[in-house]
């Protein structure tokens, strides 16, 4: 332990110094791995474990929603911003239904008691792929954020792989 806290601003200083100087600073996308998890398949580009890239503000990743299939139902506090680069569908959130198409952006609102939603692909032939990106305040608020962050309902694709 330093001497003082003053002195170990500058320790922490030194060693992110350090840790930035040989950090990824571009995320290739061909290089990252699918996974299928409770909410679906997806690709992470900056998420809070990933402690090898020079930020940690952010968490992004790609998400793949198959022909008439749909992701996991999750409740979080909110802040996510999803932008739909291929195919349609939409979405239920706290309720209510709201339909998007390829080139629009989903906001999810930041609400004091957190959001339930949940996307759905409605077309039978294509997939649909969406990126999404949220401040990441896990630090600072803990993974809960406040609100909770709870998975309600599994992605069919993970049950299937979990059978």
């Amino acid at each position: 332990m330093p001497e003082n806290l003053y002195d170990e601003l500058f320790r922490m200083r030194d060693e992110w110094r350090q840790r930035i100087s040989k950090a990824v600073k571009i995320v290739k996308g061909k290089n990252l791995q699918w996974e299928i998890n409770r909410h679906g398949k997806m690709k992470w580009y900056l998420h809070p474990a990933l402690t090898d890239r020079a930020i940690r503000s952010l968490m992004i990743f790609v998400q793949e929603i198959p022909p008439l299939s749909r992701t996991g139902k999750q409740k979080h506090q909110g802040g996510l911003v999803h932008y739909i680069i291929e195919g349609r569908g939409y979405t239920v959130l706290n309720g209510v239904k709201h339909e998007w198409e390829e080139g629009d952006f989903l906001v999810l609102p930041t609400l004091p008691n957190g959001v339930e939603y949940q996307h759905f692909n409605t077309d039978p032939n294509r997939t649909v792929l969406l990126i999404a990106a949220q401040s990441n305040l896990f630090d600072a608020l803990g993974v809960d954020m406040g609100s909770g962050f709870e998975q309600l309902e599994d992605a069919p694709e993970y049950e299937a792989s979990t059978k």
